[in-house]
């Protein structure tokens, strides 16, 4: 692989080595880059400009080192924010859903970067809007809402905020008859809260300083938040926890759970002083999750070596384990994926031989019928509702060619209504693009799913750009719906494909199982099966592969780098979990214990220590000569942290061979999920575009140029 001609030679940031050794199971490693790290994170994540000003000075290099070398995009950086914003509807709203005498929304106004929440009356009726996110945002350069959720008896608004990027989040109370916050403020939280039955308090988890929901409180309006009642303490720092309600709001429920163990308490939501009721103790590997359903529960479980799910049930006021009784029993390949109960019928949400479909029943003859659909790569959602009492669900659906659609569904007499389109001001002809579904072979065997979309007039002779986009972990399947921003790259001749690996649950919970732990390998390698196959297709050529993921994604990139460099012509990592070992080594970090199941303990385990080792793309570094890398971070970020990225990019420039370049580019008021305004996060896509265009010398070709 020789030097990409597209970037200029400027020489990148050259960061001090420090060696720093550790020794795990006779192991020894040596980090020279473990500085980048800020001793004080905790602290940092909270106000960023406690960050040490030489680590600062050093990401503030890779900042300047990126812009040179992408100086020659800024045009066409404009013009892909431009192609992008224009196929937003800038004044676009949800479509209202009904709650007692409201119906209740979101929408934006011409030009804001943030939601407003708004309610209009069902009988007629002003719109008002109930809380406006761009006033809020005002003056501060990253600012993100939470949860929004009003009362019942709609006279408050229980909303969160969190303004630096690293999910510490805010709880506020609005008065909504005046528009005035009342004095509560509760700082450090999870992000949402859930109303007492008397609408008097809430209850909402507490993160601690290491950014774990270690504790469900009870806040009384007007009191002070220091004196909150505990409600539950979970002492095991390997769970998440959260707390939610039921629609009747009648129960509170808090969730337990890793990624393969999960437990319910439950309390009454008109006694907020009582003692959660446990449903069923935690048990390595038995999940299960509630779904109010009036007298009863329903109990979406895996219980009995139910791989792929099955519904129960059981007595509300006893839901213990013993009282559960099967209602939809497990089907091997049918994994069920969620449930919402009504009064009359139960819903459920499913995927089948790789798609997804909903089931409706009829609680009272059981008979069920399916929502028919008929696309080869699709999505589908379920929308919820804030009714138990009600004929009507709502569900999204939108194909790789077709924009989203919002329905009302009749669960009765089976009548769809088609509520909403997704518009796309500039205009969007499904008649103009092809949507396919692929598989590909696997080493083993195993055939990797591919959705995949194009231009009708894009020649499939080898020669076309394809992005392709990979996830694989969590059992979280990436959907193959629609997204007006990939039609800049395939308005330019560009393929855009998914590589449903696993590590997802695309094709069941076994496809989860065998892309974790001990078989991660699969993911890493499915993903190159899916590379080669799509150029044995002749959808494209290796050196035209820009390869993409984000978060366990970004892993994949880096993971991938290291094992097939030839196979792609870019690799493009956003806020990538590549320093595997080492963050798996530290308990102090917020995600670790939660993350052992998922990937293993190489504290406790040599073996784990060695099945990461082998894939953990800081680790497996080479002297190989790797095609240009663009890594993309947030310094606030709790989940993937910056010097992980930081440290993989100074590494990889390192050792490897070849005159390609890495970048790194960090934002520095921003966490996770990048910028926090609508139109911010373009200008963060229109950069990596702008990348995967340069690379593949479509940089200068214009969308109506194909």
């Amino acid at each position: 692989m020789t030097r990409s001609p597209a970037f200029p030679t400027v020489s990148p940031p050259q960061p001090e080595k420090q060696p720093v050794f550790d020794t795990h199971h006779g192991v020894t490693r040596t980090d020279d880059y473990a500085w980048l790290r800020a001793e004080n994170w905790q602290a940092m994540f909270r106000d960023p400009s406690l960050l040490d000003s030489r680590i600062r000075a050093h990401l503030e290099a890779e900042n300047a080192y990126q812009a040179a070398l992408m100086a020659d995009t800024a045009q066409l950086r404009k013009q892909l924010f431009t192609e992008m914003k224009g196929r937003i509807k800038e004044d676009d709203s949800t479509v209202p859903m009904k709650d007692g005498p409201y119906a209740y929304g979101s929408s934006f106004k011409l030009g804001g970067e943030q939601p407003r929440y708004f309610r209009t009356p069902r009988d007629g009726g002003d719109k008002q809007i109930l809380l406006d996110g761009d006033a809020e945002a005002e003056g501060k350069p990253y600012f993100r809402l939470g949860g929004v959720d009003h009362s019942t008896d709609h006279r408050k608004l229980l909303w969160a905020f969190d303004d630096k990027g690293s999910e510490f989040f805010k709880l506020r109370v609005r008065d909504l008859a005046s528009g005035k916050e009342l004095t509560d403020l509760i700082p450090d939280t999870g992000g949402s809260g859930v109303w007492d039955a008397g609408n008097d308090g809430f209850f909402y988890t507490r993160l601690d300083s290491n950014h774990r929901p270690s504790k469900v409180l009870f806040h009384t309006l007007g009191d002070n938040p220091e004196y909150d009642r505990l409600i539950y303490e979970e002492p095991d720092p390997g769970f998440f926890m959260n707390v939610g309600g039921t629609r009747s709001n009648e129960w509170i429920m808090i969730g337990i759970n890793d990624h393969e163990t999960s437990e319910y308490r439950l309390m009454s939501a008109g006694d907020p002083f009582a003692a959660p009721k446990l449903v069923s103790p935690r048990e390595t590997g038995l999940q299960y999750d509630l779904e109010e359903g009036g007298d009863i529960f329903f109990i979406l479980t895996n219980a009995d070596g139910a791989k792929d799910f099955k519904i129960m049930t059981a007595p509300a006021n006893d839901p213990v384990r013993a009282n559960w009784q099967e209602l939809v029993p497990h089907e091997p390949g049918r994994l069920i994926l969620s449930v919402i109960g009504f009064k009359d019928h139960l819903v459920r949400l499913e995927r089948k031989e790789g798609l997804p479909r909903i089931v409706v029943r009829d609680r009272k003859s059981g008979e069920e019928h399916l929502i028919s659909l008929d696309e080869e790569a699709f999505s589908l959602g379920l929308s919820g509702s804030y009714e138990y009492d009600t004929e009507i669900m709502r569900f999204s659906y939108s194909s790789m060619t077709t924009p989203a659609q919002v329905f009302d569904y009749n669960m009765r007499t089976r009548e769809r209504v088609l509520l909403k389109t997704q518009e796309v001001p500039s205009g969007h002809d499904p008649d103009h693009y092809v949507t396919r579904r692929l598989m590909a072979p696997a080493a083993d065997g195993e055939l990797v799913p591919i959705s995949l979309f194009h231009h009708r007039e894009t020649p499939l002779d080898g020669s076309a750009p394809c992005l392709l986009y990979g996830y694989g972990s969590y059992g979280i399947a990436v959907p193959a719906s629609f997204n007006t921003n990939c039609l800049s790259l395939v308005d330019r001749g560009f393929v855009y494909a998914i590589a449903h690996v696993r590590g997802g649950k695309d094709k069941g919970y076994g496809w989860y199982d065998d892309g974790k732990r001990a078989h991660k390998m699969n993911t890493f390698t499915d993903f190159i099966a899916v590379a080669r196959h799509l150029v044995a297709e002749r959808y494209t050529a290796h050196d035209r592969i820009i390869a993409q993921g984000g978060s366990a994604g970004g892993m994949l990139m880096g993971g991938v780098a290291n094992m097939a460099p030839e196979c792609f012509g870019g690799i493009v990592a956003e806020v990538p979990f590549v320093d595997v070992l080492s963050t798996m080594l530290d308990a102090s970090l917020p995600l670790t214990p939660p993350e052992w199941p998922e990937w293993g303990n190489p504290i406790a385990s040599a073996e784990d220590y060695r099945t990461i080792a082998a894939y953990s793309p800081y680790d497996s570094v080479a002297a190989l000569d790797y095609p240009p890398i663009l890594a993309q971070a947030g310094l606030t970020d709790p989940r993937v942290t910056y010097w992980e990225p930081a440290k993989w990019v100074a590494r990889l420039r390192e050792r490897k061979s070849g005159d390609n370049p890495v970048l790194f580019k960090i934002n520095m008021d921003s966490g996770h999920a990048g910028a926090s305004g609508r139109f911010s996060r373009l200008q963060e896509i229109a950069f990596t575009y702008a990348f995967a265009l340069k690379v593949t010398g479509k940089a200068g070709l214009a969308a109506d140029e194909v």
